[in-house]
């Protein structure tokens, strides 16, 4: 029988269920953007897709990723004034 202050504390499990989520508050902060924009693309449908999970909503990393570069692959090409030719 294990001595009980051998046994694992429950409180002491890694977290795993979230990982690969990050919730719209941390997303906001990630992008240097306002929780309002965030919701609103949400409600424009031009955002990362999301989950909710009661009240809290969640992005996929990976989603997010996907996005970043399918706005970079449609921002239009710019030059830069003053520069070379």
């Amino acid at each position: 029988m294990p001595h009980l202050g051998s046994m694992p504390d429950p409180k002491d499990k890694p977290r795993t269920l979230m990982v690969g989520w990050i919730s719209r508050l941390d997303l906001a902060v990630e992008l240097g953007l306002s929780v309002d924009t965030l919701r609103r693309w949400e409600a424009q449908r031009t955002g990362p897709t999301c989950i909710r999970a009661g009240r809290k909503v969640y992005y996929r990393r990976a989603a997010v990723e996907e996005w970043l570069e399918e706005q970079e692959q449609s921002a239009p090409r710019r030059r830069r004034a003053g520069g070379r030719r």
